[in-house]
């Protein structure tokens, strides 16, 4: 005796679902990213138009200097990410705001960019969806 084949539901969420997803997550504009290596990592500063000359001044710093990345993202292993509210920058008089969370040791890119984007969220004063502006990367 053969069993029957078992009928599955998900086919009638998945349009649905498709569109929730399609609605609820915000689209992320394209940017241009500056790569570089620095010891044992691979390094994007992610070029958002929002960023004024004195911020891209400081991150391109962070990505060119140990010291200066280790003040930002301290754990030496894994992946890392920097989040920021565009409608908040990353540094305001002279210092890095609030919301601007950097957070590392994550297993991959991708949990680097949403605990980032999540923390960010959390502490921004915007709405404005948060995006990451550094991502680092084991080579």
């Amino acid at each position: 005796m053969q069993a029957k084949p078992r009928k599955s539901h998900w086919g009638i969420l998945a349009l649905p679902m498709a569109a929730f997803l399609a609605t609820s997550a915000p689209a992320q504009a394209e940017v241009a990213v500056e790569s570089s290596v620095l010891g044992d990592y691979a390094i994007s500063l992610h070029l958002h138009p929002f960023l004024a000359p004195q911020e891209l001044e400081i991150l391109r710093l962070i990505a060119a200097d140990q010291q200066y990345l280790s003040l930002f993202i301290p754990q030496e292993k894994g992946f890392s990410a920097l989040a920021v509210s565009p409608d908040e920058g990353f540094v305001k008089d002279g210092a890095p705001v609030p919301s601007a969370v950097a957070l590392g040791g994550l297993p991959d890119a991708a949990t680097a960019a949403q605990n980032a984007i999540a923390a960010c969220q959390k502490a921004a004063a915007s709405k404005a969806p948060c995006v990451v502006i550094l991502d680092v990367a084991p080579k």
